[in-house]
C-alpha cells in the first residue's frame, strides 16, 4: 500500500497544532474561482480585473535628504499643478523665515525648476534650519535622479553632500557632552 503524502503547516491556533493538508486540497485552495469548475461563466462584476486609468497615480522620483537629526522625503512630480509642498503647505507657510525658503529651494532655483515640477516634501525631526536644509538636500538628490546631467553642478555647488555634523551625546559625570560640573578645591 502506498501512503498518501502530506505537507504539515503551522498554523496559528490556540494549541498551535500542525494541520495536515494534502497536495490535493493545496490546489483547490489556491486555483480561482473560475477553474474550478468546468463551466463557462463569466467572472462577477465586482470582480477587478483592469484599474481604471484615471485612477492611475502619478509617476513621481523619491529621494531622501537628512541633516543631523531632521529627515525630508522628497517627491517630484513630472505631471500635475507646479507647486512646493512642505508637509502639505506652500514652502513659504512652512518655512516662515525667508533664509530658511532660500535654503529649502536653493538646489531647485539653481537648475532653474522651481516652477516646472510639483514638489512634496515630508520633512520630519530636527530644528527649522535643519528641515530647511534636509529639503534641499533631498531636492538635489531627487533633481540627479530625474536627470544625470544635473548632478556636476549640484554637486559643485554641495548640495549633494550629506552634512554629517551631528550633537555630540551626553556623557555619564558631566553636564553635557564636554561640560563638567563646577570644581572646588576646598
Amino acid at each position: 500500500m502506498a501512503k498518501e503524502k502530506t505537507i504539515k503547516k503551522e498554523v496559528p491556533v490556540e494549541k498551535n497544532e500542525p494541520i495536515e493538508i494534502k497536495p490535493e486540497e493545496v490546489t483547490k485552495i489556491v486555483a480561482p474561482v473560475a477553474m474550478q469548475d468546468d463551466t463557462d461563466e463569466a467572472m462577477p462584476e465586482d470582480f477587478p480585473i483592469e484599474k481604471d486609468i484615471a485612477s492611475k497615480p502619478d509617476r513621481y522620483f523619491e529621494a531622501v535628504g537628512r541633516r543631523k537629526t531632521a529627515v525630508a522625503r522628497v517627491r517630484l512630480f513630472t505631471r500635475g499643478d507646479k507647486q512646493f509642498l512642505v508637509n502639505g503647505k506652500p514652502y513659504q507657510e512652512y518655512f516662515v523665515v525667508g533664509e530658511d525658503q532660500q535654503t529649502a529651494t536653493a538646489s531647485m532655483r539653481k537648475m532653474k525648476c522651481l516652477d516646472k515640477f510639483k514638489v512634496t516634501v515630508i520633512v520630519k525631526g530636527g530644528g527649522r534650519n535643519a528641515q530647511a536644509e534636509a529639503v534641499r538636500h533631498g531636492t538635489a538628490r531627487v533633481l540627479v535622479d530625474f536627470n544625470n546631467n544635473f548632478k556636476k553642478r549640484l554637486r559643485k555647488v554641495g548640495y549633494l553632500t550629506r552634512d554629517p555634523r551631528m550633537r555630540e551625546r551626553k556623557k555619564f559625570g558631566l553636564k553635557r557632552a564636554r561640560k563638567s560640573p563646577q570644581w572646588a578645591k576646598r
